[in-house]
């Protein structure tokens, strides 16, 4: 089956070019990605937290960013996480077509699906048929990943642009059966 979101595709790549990886830190920091971008998949919050630097931040430099989406310190990424989990906003694929590997930055680039809840649509002023539901947001998003000495997330520096957006979200409802579920 085609999958509307897959998150797969957020380790895919990493997991790719980690075989070839010969560098120490290199591969360091790319298990440290996957893991991320896994135990974001399931959603295992621990062990999601246990790949975040407790001196993390999360800058957000897309136009129309709240504050709220660049939390800062462990303290402040874990309540982030908290509130996306939430809110059922935890089904997001970044299809990475491109990225680099440094000795303590991981640039990753591709598109971004995720399916957004439909009462949190409402809450923020967008009408949708079905409150209940889930409903496609698309866009093109560069992260700009930061490692500690210890390999741990210390940033993910997020750029976004491109796709629809939120334009005409309520028209792309997503079914539960559209979405690879990791570990169901």
């Amino acid at each position: 089956m085609g999958y509307v979101i897959d998150p797969r595709k957020n380790w895919a790549l990493p997991e790719k070019m980690l075989v070839d990886e010969r560098d120490p830190r290199g591969r360091q920091i790319l298990e440290t990605l996957i893991a991320h971008s896994k135990a974001e998949s399931t959603p295992d919050f621990e062990a999601r937290m246990a790949t975040v630097s407790p001196r993390a931040h999360y800058p957000n430099f897309s136009d129309d960013a709240d504050p709220v989406h660049s939390p800062k310190g462990k303290d402040g990424v874990e309540a982030y996480y908290s509130m996306i989990v939430g809110s059922g906003m935890n089904h997001i694929e970044h299809a990475i077509e491109r990225m680099a590997v440094g000795r303590d930055v991981i640039t990753t680039e591709g598109r971004m699906r995720m399916a957004y809840p439909g009462a949190v649509l409402k809450a923020q002023g967008i009408e949708v048929p079905d409150e209940s539901g889930l409903y496609l947001y698309e866009t093109r998003l560069l992260i700009v990943w930061e490692f500690d000495e210890d390999g741990l997330v210390l940033c993910e520096d997020s750029y976004d642009g491109g796709g629809p957006k939120f334009d005409g979200i309520a028209t792309r409802p997503v079914k539960l059966d559209e979405i690879y579920r990791v570990g169901a």
